[in-house]
């Protein structure tokens, strides 16, 4: 089992490589509810298929935006778990309590412009 970071939203926002999770009041009303893929909510996706995902689970919702770096999470009661989908040099599993979340996949400047953080 992988080591689990108890996240206390008051200290401020959680990352998990490139993935960032800040708390918000609300979800934009312009936000889709995401549906869960095979069983997980995946908050950001991975070029190599080692995604950061939550298995699915009552009372999670994702949402996406017109964003595709930016999505939402609600975790109505309890905690979720944000497992790192990787067997070698994976993060640490956030464990997220109840609340609103805006997730954001990081973004990193090249020469050739902005481009979403690869983890």
């Amino acid at each position: 089992m992988h080591h689990i970071v108890e996240w206390d939203p008051a200290q401020g926002p959680a990352r998990q490589g490139d993935c960032l999770l800040i708390t918000v009041d609300v979800i934009p009303v312009e936000a889709a509810e995401q549906p869960a893929e095979a069983g997980q909510i995946v908050l950001t996706r991975s070029e190599t298929g080692h995604h950061h995902a939550i298995a699915e689970r009552i009372g999670v919702v994702a949402y996406r935006s017109s964003d595709p770096l930016v999505g939402y999470l609600r975790v109505s009661d309890g905690a979720a778990d944000l497992v790192h989908h990787r067997t070698w040099d994976t993060h640490a599993t956030v464990r997220i309590p109840a609340g609103t979340y805006r997730v954001v996949r990081q973004r990193e400047h090249t020469p050739e412009g902005w481009r979403a953080v690869e983890d």
